[in-house]
């Protein structure tokens, strides 16, 4: 068992952890979460004793051998299967005493713990380890310095995940992976025979892997049984009780105020006043969960709609070397109202494809056709890395919208939560969410036809990675992502196009399908992922074409419905506020009385009622099209 005891951590005279309190269970399972900047490492650093509590402390049994990924990626000479074999100090100590030992007992004694450690078949789990997070077997064999710095944090994380500690800590370990590793991981982590505690904003890895949530928020730790979903559920139960206490008890506060003020003069009742003026003072007040209004995206839909295609690839080429192509053959259409999910490994050329579609890159070969009025935002770290720490997001949307009014300035930067004085925050002192956020404003500045998102949830928390879902649903453009957050792309991309082979394809199946391709689970998905029988490429483009004219009036009309049903929906919240708040509704409404705006909310809501039904009836029409 693992017990936080009142842990209180000051760091540069801020308190980050008050008087933390939580028991975790043996060989549990526990998902650390809370809001970017709440202390999630801090307190997995105080785990470690990396940092001194202020007060209270950390209990574990004694020897319990505890594993942390280090911040430095490893580096030098040695290849990642080296690095991973000698992460087991143990075994290699034993193996070069081994090698000198020449007392007959003593070598005795080491063999028998060799043994007893699984040393011999250590190897073979080492290369296990490095397969699943995607290193082949001629990268195995490479020197680290030959890596990038996210292919050296990999070998980070299977160095740790080899050495096998009795408690595992791993803080966002999927940053640094794709798709395919961070489901091998999940895999590995649920099979997992210690106790681990993860940081992470996956929400599936949080669902899949851990039996406890310990949330952290306000300096305090909560534990909650079971996974993300479960935790989502029981704060909300949580949420509701805490509002209907603290109504109970504004009410009463409000009485005794009341009471106090009426008979405090009058001799007779003098002292019962005394008494609940007493009884106020010691009234321990509910602070209400708040919710952060700067949890805020908002992508600015085109008002100029561009005819389809948008972007069209005949079996183009595209690299960085001349005569040396990254990806070859591709053939791909992309229409105003797609929602594209990039698949396929790290290093496969995602972002290379990318890049050809944002204009970064031109073909080497084959044909390119773009909409000549089109306008693309393309979002990669790069761009949260580059900010300016030194100047302000006023200053940085300023100089990118040059010539626009400041009033233009501020709304952009208010679509993504930057009103006031967040403003005029030094990026220095955003959070990484912060800025990612920052860096999402600037791209979509002048509203965009295509938004293209390359890894966009990397330092967002899970509150703010549903946020994103929903502004990315809320956007008229066309959307291509490539991101290792599965419960993103469920949501997000309704078209999954494989970049695998030197080329890339569209994927006939749905991200479950697709995760079990990945793990090798079933002939049937591995044959559906793999290339169609050679057809005439010509033939193979006008059958596609044949097929996307057929689902364009239902795609129209879908989007056409979709619209009304939004527009219905806002009519009906207006109503809704000029009935149970009028100082902030529309004029018009606020004159009309109770009964006109229930009959006129009642003919709205049944309006939309047969709009959302004509709507549904529409995507399956679609649905079936496509089958």
């Amino acid at each position: 068992m693992l017990t936080i005891n009142g842990l209180t951590v000051r760091l540069g005279g801020r308190t980050i952890l008050d008087r933390a309190s939580a028991s975790l269970p043996a060989k549990s399972r526990t998902g650390l979460i809370g809001r970017n900047g709440a202390g999630k490492s801090t307190l997995m650093k105080a785990m470690i004793g990396q940092i001194e509590a202020d007060e209270g402390g950390i209990e574990m049994p004694r020897r319990t051998r505890v594993g942390y990924i280090a911040q430095e990626a490893p580096s030098g000479t040695a290849t990642p299967f080296e690095t991973v074999l000698a992460a087991d100090s143990e075994r290699a100590a034993l193996l070069a005493a081994s090698e000198t030992e020449s007392d007959p007992d003593r070598l005795g004694d080491i063999h028998e713990r060799l043994i007893a450690i699984d040393a011999y078949t250590a190897p073979a789990r080492a290369a296990r380890i490095l397969i699943g997070l995607g290193f082949d077997e001629t990268m195995q064999a490479q020197p680290l310095d030959s890596f990038s710095g996210g292919w050296k944090m990999r070998v980070a994380l299977a160095a740790l995940l080899f050495s096998n500690p009795d408690l595992l800590l791993l803080d966002e370990p999927s940053n640094h992976l794709d798709l395919e590793a961070t489901m091998w991981l999940e895999s590995f982590l649920r099979s997992y025979p210690g106790q681990l505690v993860v940081i992470s904003h996956e929400r599936d890895l949080l669902n899949n892997v851990v039996d406890h949530i310990l949330h952290l928020e306000g300096g305090k730790v909560t534990l909650y049984p079971g996974g993300y979903d479960a935790f989502e559920r029981q704060r909300a139960e949580r949420a509701a009780q805490l509002a209907a206490a603290k109504a109970a008890q504004d009410a009463q506060r409000a009485r005794l105020v009341d009471y106090i003020a009426r008979n405090s003069a009058r001799a007779s009742t003098a002292k019962q006043a005394q008494s609940r003026a007493k009884q106020l003072a010691r009234m321990q007040p509910i602070a209400a969960l708040t919710e952060d209004p700067s949890l805020v995206f908002d992508f600015p839909s085109p008002a100029d709609e561009l005819k389809p295609p948008l972007i069209t690839l005949d079996l183009a080429s595209v690299g960085y070397a001349p005569g040396e192509p990254v990806l070859s053959r591709l053939n791909l259409r992309i229409d105003p109202d797609d929602r594209i999910a990039l698949l396929g490994r790290n290093g496969n050329g995602k972002t290379t494809l990318a890049r050809l579609l944002a204009a970064q890159l031109q073909p080497m070969d084959g044909a390119m056709a773009a909409s000549g009025k089109m306008r693309v935002g393309y979002f990669t770290q790069y761009q949260v890395e580059e900010l300016d720490g030194a100047d302000t997001p006023l200053g940085h949307m300023t100089r990118v919208m040059a010539g626009k009014t400041p009033g233009a300035v501020r709304a952009q930067l208010g679509r993504f939560g930057f009103s006031g004085n967040r403003a005029t925050t030094e990026v220095a002192k955003l959070s990484g969410g912060e800025r990612a956020r920052l860096a999402l404003a600037l791209i979509t500045r002048e509203a965009p036809h295509l938004l293209i998102l390359d890894e966009p949830t990397n330092h967002l928390d899970v509150d703010a990675r549903e946020a994103l879902v929903q502004a990315l649903n809320g956007y008229d453009g066309a959307v291509l992502i490539v991101s290792h957050d599965r419960h993103m792309l469920e949501l997000s991309a309704d078209r999954l196009v494989l970049v695998d082979g030197g080329t890339a394809r569209d994927f006939d199946g749905s991200i479950d399908d697709y995760v079990a391709f990945i793990l090798g689970r079933g002939a049937a998905d591995e044959a559906k992922a793999a290339p169609a029988k050679p057809k005439d490429a010509k033939l193979a483009r006008q059958e596609a074409a044949k097929a996307r004219e057929a689902q364009a009036a239902l795609r129209k009309s879908a989007k056409d419905l979709e619209a009304q049903a939004a527009r219905l929906s806002a009519r009906i919240s207006a109503i809704d506020r000029a009935m149970f708040d009028p100082a902030s509704a529309d004029p018009a409404l606020a004159k009309l009385t109770m009964g006109d705006l229930a009959q006129r909310r009642g003919k709205l809501a049944a309006e939309l009622e047969s709009v959302e039904a004509a709507w549904m009836d529409a995507l399956e029409a679609i649905e079936t099209a496509a089958a």
